[in-house]
């Protein structure tokens, strides 16, 4: 039996394109007690996996000629685990490859109630979990609050979005292109959106929020933080979930300048990640369980066939191009 994986080639000096990656291709050894093989059917393309390939972070790191680190859902072909059946449904950190030989503690048996992919974009970790954490541990929209989102049309952009609007909030999302301002603002009904592409992102904010913005959800950092920070509404709070104008120079990370703000407004900024809240995680899987199935909230899915795509994912990804949840469905 053969696996295809995808490993890192060479580590990134700026952007991680395609040449710092390869394919291999090896046979498996046979499983040893207590391992459990899984047929992996669609991986994620998350924008903290270009953190994990520099060789030092937060995050754990990926090795020179190591398979990717990504998360992954797949089913059970092979089992010499206690309790684990073939053609069980798992979800769990299979990497970037076709075949995943783990231990069990690696990965959660899901239910087959919603499809597969669902455990990677609303349901999954790095995307709806985050999410409702941050949405209800830390920001906490209240009804009339002038909500701003940045990376809005991304996979947890558009679900804290969404819930900030269900929430009764004025929802403003800052998004790159015509095409995911008009989704943002037709689809998922945000009350306005902001083009930071072709739009000034100060002036559109002085116009679309007179009084201030109340909550800022940040994901992207840099230049748009500044922005927003430079906006804000007495007692405001700013939550930063991601940096994804950062990621490719971590070494040289441009923080907010305008942090003064916080000072002058009375408000506040708070860091987070969903494994900081590991007790609220079966909380939030229910309640995004029951909107993905009421459809109260929505999560758009680009998806890219082949597990030698991977790296044009990421790529992609990164150059903006992806609406919601990006994946790549292996098999």
């Amino acid at each position: 039996m053969k696996n295809k994986k995808v490993i890192l080639a060479k580590r990134p000096e700026r952007e991680a394109t395609p040449d710092c990656f390869a394919i291999e291709e090896a046979l498996l050894a046979p499983l040893e007690e207590g391992q459990i093989r899984v047929a992996v059917e669609y991986v994620s393309v998350d924008a903290g996996t270009r953190t994990m390939l520099r060789g030092e972070g937060f995050h754990q790191q990926v090795g020179l000629n190591s398979t990717i680190l990504a998360a992954g859902v797949g089913r059970v072909i092979e089992s010499k685990a206690e309790s684990w059946e073939v053609g069980q449904a798992v979800h769990g950190g299979l990497g970037v490859q076709t075949l995943a030989t783990v231990t069990p503690r690696h990965v959660t048996k899901v239910e087959d109630d919603v499809p597969l992919q669902a455990y990677l974009g609303l349901l999954g970790g790095s995307t709806g979990v985050t999410a409702w954490i941050g949405m209800r541990r830390v920001a906490k929209p209240a009804p009339g609050d002038v909500f701003v989102v940045s990376a809005a049309a991304g996979a947890v952009g558009s679900i804290v979005g969404q819930i900030a609007r269900n929430d009764g909030a004025r929802v403003i999302g800052i998004a790159g292109g015509s095409k995911k301002k008009h989704y943002l603002t037709d689809d998922l009904k945000f009350d306005a959106a902001i083009d930071y592409k072709s739009e000034n992102v100060t002036e559109r904010l002085r116009e679309l929020a007179p009084d201030g913005v109340n909550v800022f959800f940040d994901n992207v950092g840099g230049t748009v933080l500044d922005a927003v920070l430079d906006h804000l509404a007495t007692r405001a709070r700013v939550v930063i979930c991601g940096a994804i104008s950062q990621y490719d120079d971590m070494d040289r990370v441009v923080g907010p300048s305008l942090y003064l703000r916080l000072a002058e407004r009375q408000s506040v900024m708070e860091g987070f990640a969903y494994f900081h809240f590991p007790e609220d995680i079966p909380t939030a899987m229910d309640e995004l369980k029951g909107w993905m199935k009421d459809g109260s909230v929505v999560l758009a899915e680009d998806i890219l066939d082949g597990i030698d795509r991977y790296p044009e994912a990421l790529q992609f990804m990164f150059n903006g191009g992806n609406l919601g949840k990006l994946m790549v469905k292996v098999s």
